[in-house]
């Protein structure tokens, strides 16, 4: 005889219930352990390369939506603030009497402090702003800071074709030993990026203040570093101790990277020693801050649909 609950959902659920109880259980998480797991994230992210493409384009697309111009606008910008350096403030203004070929100057090192900046702010808010997504299907997290980064080194690429293009038109490229600090200093700049960003969209789920907190650090940061004044006047201004003490920051060994790679008119400039070595040891320690990061959110993340 069929039980109520057999009438209820009737023969063909129930054979369907019947079945389903039969089979053995997927895991569908991967391993969170600190140390056991971080392989299987990885895997985890990798086998998802084509939906993090498709979140990166998303997050362009959203960002320039019922535009004329689109993706033409990433251009326009870039170039009128490299003319406002030139003309404005270097001319006019005559900041190049200080720093030659001021524009190159200040546009090389805002356009890596630039990629920093907005690799961490759009990743700290990467979770909660798909919370709906997070909540209904599971999916490595990791994917939604890592497309914000994505998009965010798209308009980089950008700003850094514009940059390449007024270095040769105003004075050239300086072609030689020095562009080797361009792409150590790009991956300075992305890996220290990547890992505050995971870090940091972890926390603020559980701490919506920390998306405050990071505009107000990235403000003081950008005063940090040397875009929009020179090494030498901090090297000319300040005690020895103070000046290890603002060397310990990445971002300013980076931007001072870009700006050696980029300015040819200042290959003669004040550089910290061992400015390339500086820039290996903090690639190395940003790789192992990375590796952190993403165990630290692989933990936290267990919680995520509960508290968003």
């Amino acid at each position: 005889m069929a039980t109520g609950r057999e009438r209820e959902v009737g023969p063909e659920a129930q054979a369907r219930f019947e079945k389903l109880a039969g089979q053995d259980l997927t895991r569908v998480a991967i391993d969170t352990g600190f140390f056991s797991g971080w392989r299987a994230s990885i895997r985890d992210i990798l086998a998802h390369r084509h939906l993090l493409g498709l979140l990166t384009r998303r997050e362009l697309k959203a960002r320039y939506k019922d535009s004329v111009l689109g993706y033409v606008w990433t251009l326009v910008r870039p170039l009128i603030n490299l003319l406002i350096y030139y003309f404005a403030i270097g001319k006019v203004l005559g900041a190049e009497r200080a720093i030659p070929d001021f524009a190159i100057y200040v546009f090389a090192g805002l356009t890596a402090w630039g990629l920093f900046s907005q690799i961490v702010a759009a990743s700290t808010g990467a979770i909660v702003s798909n919370s709906g997504i997070v909540k209904k299907v599971y999916l490595p997290r990791e994917i939604f800071p890592l497309s914000a980064a994505g998009a965010a080194f798209v308009d980089f690429l950008s700003q850094l074709a514009i940059l390449v293009c007024g270095a040769l038109i105003i004075r050239g490229v300086p072609w030689g030993s020095t562009l080797i600090y361009f792409p150590i200093s790009l991956a300075v700049v992305v890996v220290w990026a990547v890992a505050f960003g995971l870090f940091l969209s972890a926390a603020n789920v559980y701490l919506r203040d920390v998306q405050y907190l990071v505009e107000v650090i990235l403000l003081i940061g950008f005063w940090l570093t040397p875009s929009v004044y020179s090494f030498a006047m901090i090297a000319g201004a300040a005690p020895g101790w103070m000046i290890n003490l603002y060397l310990l920051n990445p971002t300013s060994v980076a931007v001072m990277g870009f700006q050696h790679s980029f300015w040819a008119a200042g290959q003669g400039a004040l550089l910290p020693s061992h400015l390339l070595s500086r820039l290996g040891i903090f690639l190395i320690i940003g790789l192992v801050l990375l590796w952190l990061a993403q165990r630290y959110f692989a933990r936290m993340q267990r919680n995520f649909a509960q508290e968003l």
